[in-house]
């Protein structure tokens, strides 16, 4: 098991021990395979973009070594055109074979976040430039699905075509992740004007023109423009208000899909993360207290909890749920690069389009 001593950062009262912590790492470390992959549990699936969740956590819990593998996995798997298939199974015998061959663009993304913590966590360099190549051809698959509007299509399918059709959150999680990217291209001293102006034209579509993506009843539509730091100050606030009293059961969590009687424990410590960046730590700080009835004995957390039936489910406990959490404690508990990340006060803004200025 993790020591406790490398997670006394990680201690916060009513949510986490030192040795709860390291608990919940070690259920992370555990579902770990030796090539790196962090299915979603032990004879699960994987998915690029929870895969780079739990490697985020892992650093956080100053387990660099096994980040790195998690990113020098998804180096070695990754598609010639610079994407990841949606999915990779994990069940015995699959070892990694291709599940879905969909390749969602926030799933590709992602990765420049988590390479750009792991730089943040290390300072490691040589793993930055190892890393560029990689991130590089995964932006630029990304920037091929931006429409005409500034929003990205979600997913490029195995015939290599895709849908005109765009997710608030996919597209919030994707907005950070090209900031992040952007971050890592200055740090190289090597410029990308075209991801700069992709970056604004996002944000803007975000922003400004909600009709430019699916309707969605789930919560991550309601807080993920905030969590990847499209809306920071009064308008981050007022959409927090706004949506509060239809998604947070006070005591239990965050609903996922409105208004079905369920709350899933990722959804909730990502929203504490949000709260977190607009200067609300304790309302985040209560919301993780409340999830806390997910906790299962190993240290890792059920996805969610039916409460009109007092009932778990599905009956998994997965990676990506606590490495939410994790990552949530950590922001909270003030680790640099945690907070440096899902702050984005340093992240590089990208260019506003100045046609698109006025409307």
């Amino acid at each position: 098991m993790t020591s406790p001593g490398r997670t006394e950062h990680l201690v916060l009262p009513g949510v986490l021990t030192a040795g709860q912590a390291a608990r919940t790492v070690a259920g992370i470390a555990a579902a770990q395979r030796p090539d790196g992959a962090v299915p979603w549990f032990d004879g699960g699936h994987l998915d690029p973009w929870d895969h780079v969740e739990a490697a985020m956590a892992l650093d956080a819990a100053g387990e660099h070594a096994r980040a790195a593998a998690a990113y020098a996995w998804l180096a070695r798997v990754q598609n010639a055109d610079g994407s990841w298939y949606a999915a990779y199974d994990y069940a015995d015998g699959a070892e990694g074979s291709p599940k879905d061959r969909g390749r969602e663009a926030n799933f590709c993304a992602y990765v420049a976040v988590g390479v750009w913590h792991h730089y943040l966590s290390t300072g490691d360099e040589a793993f930055l430039d190892a890393m560029w190549p990689h991130l590089f051809a995964a932006i630029e698959f990304v920037l091929a699905l931006q429409l005409p509007g500034g929003e990205i299509a979600w997913k490029r399918d195995d015939d290599g075509s895709f849908p005109h059709e765009a997710l608030l959150t996919g597209c919030s999680s994707v907005y950070h992740a090209l900031r992040c990217a952007l971050a890592v291209a200055e740090t190289r001293e090597d410029p990308q004007p075209d991801w700069e102006l992709a970056t604004g034209r996002l944000r803007h579509a975000i922003v400004h023109h909600p009709e430019r993506f699916l309707a969605k009843p789930h919560s991550m539509d309601w807080y993920y423009p905030v969590l990847g730091t499209a809306l920071r100050g009064d308008a981050a606030r007022a959409r927090v208000q706004e949506g509060w009293d239809r998604f947070v059961v006070p005591g239990l969590g965050v609903r996922c899909v409105e208004p079905n009687p369920w709350v899933t424990g990722a959804e909730s410590a990502e929203l504490a993360l949000a709260l977190w960046a607009i200067g609300e730590s304790d309302r985040a700080v209560r919301l993780l207290t409340d999830i806390q009835h997910l906790r299962a004995d190993d240290g890792l957390y059920w996805t969610g909890y039916v409460f009109e039936d007092d009932a778990v489910w599905p009956e998994e406990r997965t990676t990506w749920t606590a490495g939410a959490l994790l990552l949530a404690v950590a922001a909270l508990g003030g680790d640099e690069a945690t907070t440096a990340v899902f702050g984005g006060d340093r992240l590089p803004l990208g260019l506003d389009d100045p046609a698109e200025s006025c409307c």
